[in-house]
């Protein structure tokens, strides 16, 4: 039983935190070809900011190949269960707040093709829910120890 969650929080790391990654994409780059329509030679700047709720996808990445060395047949009820804990504290927080980085940037690359300049302060803002998908990577590096117990 335990090898059967510690497989479901193997797959929720990877699955959930890459499908908030790749929403949040699709809204930072929809916004990027809007604005080429008015600024094309803005491309890099709105490039960068389209990019950034990649890095959650990247994160429950991580975690998947923490714990990928952990897992095996004999895994006990307990231990499945700090995989499984570990990998919905981390999807989850991946996949929110990548959508919502990724809305955040999307009203950046709108402002800028309006002629504001607002990257900095975008990015700054964009931070903020980057910040909490760092603080689930965190929990699961933490968790990792209770393992081997």
């Amino acid at each position: 039983m335990g090898y059967i969650l510690a497989l479901i929080g193997m797959g929720l790391m990877v699955g959930l935190s890459g499908a908030g990654s790749a929403i949040g994409l699709v809204s930072g780059g929809s916004s990027v070809v809007g604005m080429l329509k008015k600024k094309p030679e803005s491309f890099g700047v709105g490039l960068v900011l389209s990019g950034l709720p990649a890095t959650q996808g990247l994160y429950g990445f991580v975690a998947f190949i923490m714990y990928s060395g952990s897992i095996n047949s004999s895994l006990t009820l307990f231990q499945g269960a700090v995989v499984l804990g570990a990998g919905i504290a981390v999807s989850l927080a991946c996949l929110i707040s990548a959508i919502f980085q990724g809305k955040v940037c999307a009203n950046g690359i709108a402002a800028m093709a309006q002629g504001h300049n607002v990257m900095g302060n975008t990015m700054m803002l964009a931070a903020f829910p980057e910040f909490y998908a760092i603080l689930s990577l965190v929990a699961a590096i933490l968790m990792q120890p209770l393992m081997n117990l």
